[in-house]
């Protein structure tokens, strides 16, 4: 082949670094070197966001700065897939005379087969069997290795002790605001079977943390199985020897029930730990934003969930500005979040996306008042936060190492997350450690003692 060398940018969510895990894996697999640096990878491949419009923006700037390798670098091929590519084909087109080849987000596989075939490959002449032919990349010392998972090749981007288990694409729930539906159709989710094999296949190549995605995972099997059968599949997953931590994240919120709650709290390699997006409390805005459920059934899920047991974790994602929010729907808002204080708040202004429902909806409200709004509901959230990360001192945890360091005072300091810390996008533990002879690796488990707060992070002591 005329081009080998492969560099990647994986922007937006976890479930979009799974495509680019999964396009990786197969390019490996057909001889590609995979994971240079940008000024020394031939092919540069982006796999853009279309979610709002800041995604959109992030993704063009991307996509720009890495056509200056062109230029600068060995580039030969630029290559846009994912959501944005997906969403604006024709208009990317001829903005972006500079990339190469526009993909969407469907069968990567096929995408890695393209481009062998682009450039000069023959079917089959050099294929791996599997192995892979990696350069080091985002996992540090340690060359990736491309795993073969439900019939594709899938090379981790995450470190090699964790990894994200895609159990659906695509989503049926048409909330008024969402474009997800429109770039990747309804809501397909994988077979149990596969899904097993997946996570054993994972398990076996060292990941011990295992995070559960969909864009609505708490739904997951129900057009396959007639109704939701997530709690089926975690109790499956714990059965996996050599896993250690499972965690979810998605849980849309009517489809989260009791039965779910309990099995997440009973299960020793459940996290005690759900990532449930409410985006609001007014019944008025959940109508408004055809969210399914109603605002009394989050605020009695959240009350067992916090009575299920004291240490379980909640996170939740919240939007200010939809078309016709009121200072009282804001109000309402924040007072559910004083009364039922959740441990992680992500917030986000509403943007106005291309072909949704919400876009052509009277009383759009001012970006300047939906960042006001914004901005005023994070400021509490960052002393709920303080103060439920006050309520966790003086207490053990376990914690897995992210990163360590010699402090050159004969003992070591560390990165870690406990159970209540979700990769990526909660805050982290800061550990010392007064033996450096004892020092942990990354991907060690380790027991600490807590010993100080901040709004987001704490600290401790590696016992």
């Amino acid at each position: 082949m005329k081009y080998t060398r492969v560099g990647a940018v994986s922007l937006g969510c976890s479930k979009n670094a799974v495509d680019t895990e999964i396009m990786l894996g197969e390019l490996s697999r057909l001889g590609f070197t995979v994971g240079a640096g940008a000024d020394e990878a031939e092919i540069i491949i982006v796999n853009t966001c279309g979610f709002i419009e800041s995604a959109k923006q992030d993704s063009l700037d991307a996509i720009l700065e890495m056509a200056q390798y062109k230029k600068t670098g060995a580039c030969r091929l630029l290559i846009v897939t994912g959501c944005l590519s997906q969403r604006y084909p024709e208009e990317l087109r001829a903005e972006l005379p500079e990339v190469d080849l526009f993909w969407g987000v469907k069968d990567y596989p096929a995408l890695a087969k393209k481009l062998f075939s682009m450039l000069g490959g023959e079917d089959g002449s050099e294929e791996k069997n599997g192995e892979s032919k990696a350069a080091e990349g985002k996992t540090g010392g340690a060359k990736p290795r491309a795993i073969l998972c439900g019939g594709a090749s899938r090379l981790l981007t995450t470190p090699p002790y964790r990894a994200y288990l895609r159990i659906a694409d695509g989503c049926d729930n048409r909330c008024t605001y969402c474009a997800i539906p429109l770039i990747r159709g309804g809501r397909r989710s994988f077979p149990m079977e596969k899904l097993l094999e997946e996570a054993s296949a994972l398990a076996d190549a060292g990941v011990t943390e295992l995070t559960v995605i969909a864009q609505d995972t708490s739904a997951y099997g129900t057009e396959l199985y007639g109704r939701p059968m997530l709690r089926e599949l975690l109790e499956a997953l714990c059965l996996i020897d050599k896993l250690h931590w499972i965690r979810v994240l998605y849980a849309y919120p009517n489809t989260v029930d009791r039965a779910l709650v309990d099995t997440i709290a009973r299960e020793k390699k459940l996290c005690a730990y759900i990532d449930m997006p409410i985006q609001h409390i007014s019944e008025r805005m959940l109508r408004a934003m055809n969210r399914h459920g109603s605002g009394r059934h989050i605020r009695e899920i959240t009350d067992y969930i916090l009575a299920a047991s004291p240490d379980f974790i909640l996170r939740t994602t919240v939007m200010t500005g939809f078309p016709g929010e009121t200072e009282a729907d804001h109000e309402e808002l924040m007072r559910f979040l004083t009364e039922h204080p959740f441990d992680r708040v992500g917030g986000f202004t509403y943007s106005a996306e291309d072909g949704t429902p919400a876009a052509e909806m009277p009383d759009q409200v001012p970006h300047e008042v939906a960042q006001i709004r914004l901005n005023e509901l994070m400021s509490m959230q960052r002393e709920i936060s303080h103060r439920l990360n006050m309520g966790r001192l003086g207490s053990e945890t376990e914690a897995l190492i992210e990163s360590v360091s010699l402090d050159g005072r004969g003992g070591f300091t560390a990165l870690a997350r406990s159970y209540a810390e979700a990769a990526e996008v909660d805050g982290m533990l800061l550990l010392r450690g007064e033996n450096a002879a004892n020092m942990p690796r990354p991907g060690d488990y380790v027991t600490a003692r807590l010993t100080a707060a901040r709004e987001y992070d704490l600290e401790g002591v590696i016992l």
